[in-house]
């Protein structure tokens, strides 16, 4: 090959390159697809029942779920995909940015708002005392004094009863630490082996009904509830670099679905009600 021939191929091969770059930018390659969509990472535990859980052919499916799926369909420059975990380890992976939403009933502490970014509130919550039918002594949060309880290390029902129990060391609250599920934690309520459990009302009266439990519910006022945390829950987002706009784009898409009133749909299909925030 001489040598004029020889440079019109490697000026053809050097265009052919140019253009398939220029083809290429802007996109992202997920799997074997290539997209110009940003991938996100949804993290849950699969539990608590109705706001995640897995249905007897393994779908996951929930409250939490269904708006996180409802949120993301407004938001079409991204790409969702979910992942089962254990509760600690969806913060875990929110922390090492492995994660970038979570999604799992999580309510406000301000502990966790120096970790992470918080959504626009998702459901509005209603705290409650569950404790057995026949038990008289508790009537409202000052009533716990030196009764036992069994909890999920890392809620906020747990850091509440920590910090009740700084302000009252001489009869604290005995706090047993648990990753039971929510049913058998509250069949421990209703055989006695525990006086109380502090959980969502709406979730209580639920399992309630399902499960015909033996218990009664207290409801907690402004003040006692306020021990606990904000009456609402959030969808979780990482602080990575893109966070603070992906939390913009997640409450965007969280103010259609509530004026189009698919929010308000969701909250019906699980729970009877209307409990998404006004």
């Amino acid at each position: 090959m001489n040598g004029k021939k020889w440079y019109f191929f490697l000026i053809l091969g050097a265009l052919f390159l140019t253009s398939c770059d220029n083809q290429n930018k802007g996109t992202k390659t997920i799997g074997s697809k290539t997209t110009g969509k940003e991938k996100i990472v949804i993290a849950t535990s699969g539990s608590p029942s109705p706001f995640s859980t897995v249905d007897g052919q393994g779908e996951l499916m929930g409250y939490d779920i269904d708006v996180a799926k409802a949120v993301f369909a407004q938001l079409p420059q991204y790409e969702v995909r979910f992942e089962i975990t254990e509760f600690p380890s969806i913060l875990a992976g929110l922390d090492s940015q492995r994660y970038h939403v979570g999604a799992n009933n999580f309510a406000m502490n301000e502990k966790r708002k120096e970790k992470y970014f918080y959504s626009d509130p998702i459901f509005q919550n209603q705290y409650a005392i569950a404790v057995a039918k026949n038990n008289n002594d508790i009537k409202q949060f000052s009533d716990l004094n030196g009764k036992s309880t069994e909890v999920y290390p890392g809620l906020n029902y747990a850091t509440a009863l920590e910090l009740y129990n700084q302000q009252y060391p001489n009869n604290p609250v005995k706090i047993t630490y648990s990753e039971a599920d929510l049913l058998p934690v509250l069949q421990h309520v209703e055989t006695g082996q525990y006086d109380f459990q502090l959980i969502d009302k709406v979730m209580l009266s639920q399992l309630i009904n399902e499960h015909n439990l033996n218990l009664k519910t207290i409801e907690l006022n402004k003040d006692d509830a306020d021990r606990i945390a904000l009456p609402y829950s959030y969808l979780l987002i990482s602080k990575g670099n893109k966070g603070e706009q992906l939390t913009k784009d997640i409450n965007e898409g969280i103010k259609k679905i509530i004026s189009n009133g698919e929010l308000a749909k969701i909250s019906v299909h699980y729970f009877g009600a209307d409990y998404s925030p006004k």
